[in-house]
């Protein structure tokens, strides 16, 4: 599944562990966006994860793309760096 991850974190060290767990996971996209190739099992421990180190006024958002979805993302500006994506 192609998951978008979004997240404002207040606290620099639990912004760095978040940032650490997606980066595992996938390509980092731009400032607290993450665009993942992953499966379901794999959503699953990711969140697990992220739960595990964020704090009551944390937020974290997942947003599932369908292939068509994909088909309609654009990019204006420097293209993200598809070197680093671990999406084929």
């Amino acid at each position: 599944m192609r998951i978008v991850v979004t997240y404002d974190i207040a606290k620099d060290k639990v912004r760095r562990k978040v940032f650490r767990i997606l980066e595992s996971y996938g390509a980092w996209k731009q400032y607290s966006v993450f665009e993942l190739e992953i499966s379901d099992v794999q959503h699953v421990q990711m969140r697990e994860k992220i739960r595990s180190v964020i704090g009551e006024q944390d937020r974290v958002r997942f947003y599932e793309l369908c292939e068509r979805c994909m088909k309609k993302i654009t990019e204006i500006g420097e293209p993200s760096p598809e070197a680093m994506s671990n999406v084929v």
